[in-house]
């Protein structure tokens, strides 16, 4: 299947409604932006409403678009009931789960409850709102869903442990849907930024390290929709999976974790 082409094949192809998770900030609120240029209708989703709002407001005068603002903790056990209520008369073409956050230090220094909160959004959310998604978009035999894991996926991290795992779920996950649903007229992408400059690091506890920009993380996961299983933006972190292929993974984990506990302690 093609990836983005002019902005009427791709709206058809995964329009005319795409529905973002963590879209209040970062590499979320990127998305609708840039969806937005491609004339989609979105559904904005994430805890903090007022800036959605704004978000909302900003979009639609620009792009002449519609929006529904869906304020909604994906750490709450009911979380998709308030989405499907929101999202049950409209198309959803294009899933976007984005949401995510990450936790910096000692796993036994964690409370088990952010630990059990960063599971329930990192891996809960995308599992639950996929599925119901792409059953949606099977019947109609066309759509697509962008799962944003990491490079951390492919690394095990001592000190961020709990978020390395739960971006190995992510990518295996989009990795094997893509599979599945490939003949159900659906493409499915994993998205594996590195550090980006976003709020991310502030509240994971980690500082950021040759960030990138979110506008070329966003624009070549959109690019390479329908044409890839999985994108890496940037060489910088192309190279280092492409290191890791060749090393030994207790030396991964040796140097990640020396390199986190500096980084945590600075």
């Amino acid at each position: 299947m093609n990836g983005i082409g002019s902005d009427v094949a791709f709206l058809q192809r995964f329009g005319p409604w795409a529905l973002v998770t963590g879209a209040s900030s970062g590499i979320g609120a990127e998305f609708a932006r840039q969806l937005a240029e491609h004339k989609f209708n979105l559904v904005l989703v994430a805890r903090r409403k007022q800036r959605l709002k704004e978000l909302a407001q900003r979009l639609e005068r620009a792009a002449k678009i519609q929006t529904k603002v869906i304020a909604v903790d994906l750490t709450h056990p009911d979380f998709l009931h308030v989405i499907l209520a929101e999202t049950g008369a409209i198309e959803v073409g294009l899933l976007v789960n984005n949401a995510g956050f990450g936790l910096a230090g000692k796993f036994i220094e964690h409370e088990m409850e952010r630990e059990l909160d960063l599971l329930n959004v990192n891996c809960r959310a995308p599992l639950l709102l996929s599925h119901v998604f792409a059953r949606q978009m099977a019947r109609r035999k066309k759509g697509g869903i962008i799962i944003v894991s990491s490079v951390s996926g492919y690394l095990a991290t001592p000190y961020e442990a709990t978020y390395a795992a739960s971006k190995v779920y992510e990518l295996f996950l989009a990795e094997s849907l893509r599979y599945e649903l490939r003949n159900d007229g659906i493409d499915v992408l994993a998205l594996c930024p590195g550090s980006t400059d976003t709020e991310f690091h502030d509240l994971a506890g980690s500082p950021a390290v040759a960030a990138m920009a979110v506008e070329p993380v966003v624009r070549e996961a959109l690019r390479k929709l329908g044409k890839n299983a999985i994108t890496i933006p940037g060489w910088h972190n192309r190279m280092l999976v492409g290191l890791l292929k060749f090393t030994p993974r207790r030396l991964h984990t040796f140097f990640a974790g020396r390199v986190m506990r500096k980084l945590i302690t600075r």
